[in-house]
């Protein structure tokens, strides 16, 4: 049975909805056996729970390196972005400029002076890793690649990339164009969970343009069925890297590998980290936003009692079996009073793992209370004396 610990304030407090819930985990005997991390042969890794954002394994995982193409998931999460608000469209011809057309490295083969609709550049961004898409795309949203750089940068602020300056949309070589594994690993989760409509064009494994068709250069997307984006990326100073998504058995997991030597070896390390993440590793949604986990008792108010919950949903990530392990502490303020707002913070909850606290969440209001009549307020008053004196 999952271990249960209730630091109660009031002995008002109604604890039924917690128990019935946490009586649902499965009971499991089994003990907490869980190899080391495997040896992967890169500068920088990191693997990440999706849901959480817990970190699983991580090596070398803040440390400023070249991205090279990695850079294209921020060119692609700001098209997104503005096209999410409805400052693009993905309908828009973008004109095609020569700067963008004579952009060297990988390329989607836009021609100068035509014009391509956003979507087929965002797909050629993604699929192809086209540095012309991605200039073309830059100039399209902010007049210069330049400037589109500096709207890179303030974005990589908002998403907490504490490690990581972007000088242009490609990746291509610049002494102060960084990013680290960690940082990129918090992009690919907004992109997964900001534009789930759009995320789909991660798992395509070919786009025609131009006549000309090339492959996703993700070799995941054939080998692993589970595995349904993201990002290659190479240059001679970044090596071979690789950011791959994979969903099993309701688990998202995001692997970012950094500095491997061969394209091979991005696809053989990465599966090696998904591997043991989902081997060992489970996704456990624990409590949903403004779904009741408790009551407790109001004082002075038109109701008696008040809904208390979580302001956002809480996923654990904990190894597998370990349900029945996890620690369950709930404090609530020992006197509510009328009024209350849906929202007040009225106590906390916290969950821990073999004295590790993987929640700490506030609990609150769910339903607003208004203050009594007079008489009530009086009445609740005497009443309140005599639980706090016999209590």
């Amino acid at each position: 049975m999952l271990t249960r610990k209730s630091n109660l304030s009031t002995p008002i407090l109604s604890i039924l909805t917690l128990l019935l819930m946490l009586s649902s985990f499965t009971v499991s005997s089994q003990p907490n056996l869980i190899p080391a991390p495997p040896q992967v042969a890169a500068s920088s890794y990191i693997l990440m729970d999706a849901a959480s954002g817990k970190v699983i394994v991580e090596s070398n995982s803040d440390e400023q390196l070249p991205p090279a193409s990695l850079t294209k998931m921020m060119t692609a999460y700001i098209v997104e972005y503005e096209a999410e608000r409805g400052n693009i469209s993905l309908s828009d011809s973008v004109l095609i400029s020569v700067n963008a057309w004579k952009t060297g490295g990988s390329k989607m083969f836009i021609k100068e002076g035509t014009q391509v609709a956003l979507e087929d550049l965002l797909r050629g961004i993604i699929i192809q890793s086209g540095n012309d898409a991605s200039v073309a795309v830059a100039e399209h949203i902010a007049g210069s690649e330049s400037a589109f750089a500096d709207i890179m940068n303030q974005h990589a602020k908002l998403l907490g990339m504490q490690n990581s300056h972007f000088e242009n949309a490609t990746g291509l070589p610049h002494e102060n164009h960084f990013a680290s594994a960690r940082d990129l690993a918090k992009l690919a989760k907004a992109i997964i969970t900001e534009f789930p409509d759009q995320y789909s064009i991660y798992s395509e494994k070919y786009f025609t343009y131009n006549d000309i068709r090339q492959p996703n250069r993700n070799r995941l997307l054939w080998r692993d069925k589970s595995v349904d984006g993201l990002k290659t990326g190479h240059t001679d100073a970044a090596g071979y890297c690789l950011v791959s998504s994979a969903v099993r058995d309701g688990m998202r997991l995001i692997s970012v590998v950094m500095g491997t030597k061969s394209e091979e070896a991005r696809a053989r390390e990465t599966q090696k980290l998904l591997n043991y993440g989902f081997r060992y590793y489970e996704s456990l949604p624990l409590y949903s936003s403004g779904v009741k986990l408790i009551d407790s008792q109001v004082w002075g108010g038109q109701l008696d009692k008040t809904d208390l919950g979580v302001a956002s949903d809480v996923t654990l990530t904990i190894p597998k079996g370990q349900k029945e392990a996890l620690v369950v502490s709930v404090d609530v303020d020992s006197v509510i009073k009328a009024p209350l707002n849906i929202g007040d913070v009225l106590g906390r909850v916290k969950v821990s793992y073999e004295g590790e606290i993987l929640a700490d969440q506030p609990l609150i209001a769910l339903q607003q209370v208004e203050e009594a009549g007079f008489f009530k307020r009086i009445w609740d008053l005497i009443k309140l004396f005599f639980v706090q004196l016999f209590s």
